[in-house]
């Protein structure tokens, strides 16, 4: 827990791709969410991505029993989002480590590591080589 003037709360961070979330959980909240100095409404283009960062809150019941700021950068909004789910998920097993088998099964600790393949020279992408010409 890290303790500044303001209030307390408990710092996780999340990566997807090349997406960052850095997340902060007030503890004794009211279920606010911002996310880069915006509600989560406001900053989500879609209903889906909003689902995307709650998921672990709706799984666990804890909607309205904190608050969190996140700040996410790189990537874009869907690898964000998710930047942003692990970032919650890892900030709720800081807070109650009982949360721990229930994040696990439905899979909101792991770590999607997949990231895009480097250019390779000589090819056009990461391995689409140039058309063959016979003549």
């Amino acid at each position: 827990m890290v303790k500044t003037e303001n209030r307390a709360y408990f710092y996780a961070l999340g990566r997807r791709k090349t997406a960052r979330a850095s997340v902060k959980l007030f503890p004794e909240g009211s279920g606010e969410v911002e996310v880069n100095g915006k509600t989560l409404r406001e900053w989500a283009d879609t209903d889906e991505l909003m689902l995307n960062v709650l998921q672990p809150l709706h799984l666990l019941g804890v909607k309205k029993d904190f608050d969190f700021v996140i700040r996410t950068s790189g990537g874009g909004k869907e690898a964000q989002a998710d930047a942003a789910r692990l970032g919650v998920s890892r900030a709720l097993l800081k807070k109650n480590l009982e949360f721990r088998t229930q994040l696990k099964e439905a899979d909101f600790l792991t770590v999607d590591s997949r990231k895009k393949e480097r250019k390779k020279p000589g090819l056009k992408r990461a391995r689409r080589a140039p058309q063959f010409s016979k003549r």
